[in-house]
């Protein structure tokens, strides 16, 4: 794994972020399959897409472990409730057909 220190140009920072951009999509791609996945197994539960304490328990978990890895709390919450807001609506749709 290369550490940014191990950079020793721009050209090679760059290519190590288009690195790391190219996992977080893959790893975004998986994680809508298990979206894709909740929505198949949510109607034999009676559970809707929205689920408010899986909401908070999802933001509480992702808030402690950026801070337990050095990552600001709130820029971490921010981003996992859009991708949370875009999964409900990814669900809400799959359980609308």
């Amino acid at each position: 794994m290369t550490l940014p220190a191990d950079c020793n140009s721009m050209a090679e920072l760059r290519a190590e972020i288009d690195r790391l951009d190219a996992q977080l999509v893959q790893m975004l791609v998986r994680r809508a399959a298990f979206i894709d996945r909740a929505a198949e197994l949510k109607p034999a539960e009676n559970l809707p897409a929205r689920i408010d304490t899986r909401v908070a328990e999802v933001i509480d978990n992702v808030r402690g472990m950026a801070a337990d890895h050095g990552l600001d709390p709130a820029l971490a919450e921010d981003v996992w409730r859009t991708l949370i807001e875009w999964s409900i609506a990814r669900e809400e749709r799959l359980l609308s057909r």
